[in-house]
């Protein structure tokens, strides 16, 4: 079940921050609808602030079970004691004839015992064991000297040390003039950072630093444990899942800032959905995607 609520601010975003705080939910369990934008007015005169709709979504409540009153009629009456049948007098018992004595049985010669049916030893067949699931480990060519494999790993295992990271970094090329870096190692999690921030920066620097030391223009990607991959999943959930809200509300929704890979991410997931539309406003790095209902 949805609920929400409207709150003002001075911009859009102290609107949707004092709705945040009173709710004690975070931005990613929300949906914004800006209902009317904030206006400076003259002088400070005639300004009115931002007004946003914040809506979320609570466990529905389950009916209590209706209690069943009962009616005086149904209610129940003591049952009435019926009297007690007359005993009945004891009869005079008949005196039986003596019975004739018998005559001693002559003995029977004693029967055979029945074989029982002797049967089979059930025989067990046994069970087909399972071979255990084995991890497949990714196997990695080394990088030929002077290529731009090797310039791209020794750039990003420096930077690496310089963080106090012991991971190592392995570039292959992925297609013409475009490569990829997998980062192997203990705790990449710190490489990875708050949304993938951590893992940007790295891919930024290195595209900066290689292509100052290459002929022509290379891309550099670099991921680690697939989180670009499992990103990218995940953001298409989150765009299908507030089409959806918007679909049904008919009203435009504005959501969370995004860098443009993500952005990129969330306007193809939603290029082809009927009725919805979607494109960015703001400033880098507040840029946001708004999913908006169409006829």
């Amino acid at each position: 079940m949805e609920k929400s609520i409207i709150t003002t601010g001075k911009t859009i975003d102290a609107a949707v921050e004092a709705a945040l705080k009173q709710l004690g939910l975070d931005r990613d369990s929300v949906s914004v609808t800006v209902l009317e934008q904030a206006k400076s007015g003259f002088f400070g005169i005639g300004a009115v602030p931002a007004k946003v709709q914040v809506t979320y979504e609570v466990p529905d409540e389950k009916p209590a079970a209706p209690k069943v009153a009962l009616s005086s009629a149904s209610r129940s009456k003591p049952k009435e004691a019926k009297p007690a049948a007359p005993k009945a007098e004891p009869k005079p018992m008949a005196q039986k004839p003596a019975a004739p004595k018998a005559e001693p049985a002559k003995a029977e010669a004693p029967k055979a015992p029945k074989a029982e049916p002797v049967k089979a030893p059930r025989v067990e067949m046994p069970k087909e064991e399972k071979a255990p699931k084995t991890e497949q480990v990714r196997t990695y060519e080394t990088a030929a000297p002077g290529s731009n494999e090797e310039k791209i790993e020794q750039f990003i295992k420096g930077l690496l040390e310089h963080m106090g990271s012991e991971a190592v970094p392995h570039a292959w090329s992925d297609e013409e003039n475009s490569y990829r870096v997998d980062l192997t190692g203990d705790d990449l999690g710190f490489l990875i950072g708050r949304r993938g921030e951590t893992l940007d920066a790295i891919q930024h620097l290195a595209n900066y630093a290689v292509n100052r030391s290459v002929d022509g223009h290379v891309r550099i990607n670099v991921d680690a444990e697939e989180y670009r991959q499992k990103r990218e999943e995940s953001l298409r959930r989150y765009a299908r899942k507030k089409a959806q809200q918007v679909l049904k509300a008919r009203r435009r929704t504005t959501l969370e800032p995004m860098n443009a890979y993500e952005r990129h991410v969330i306007h193809a997931a939603l290029q082809d959905m009927e009725n919805i539309t979607t494109h960015s406003t703001g400033t880098e790095p507040n840029r946001r995607v708004v999913i908006e209902y169409v006829r």
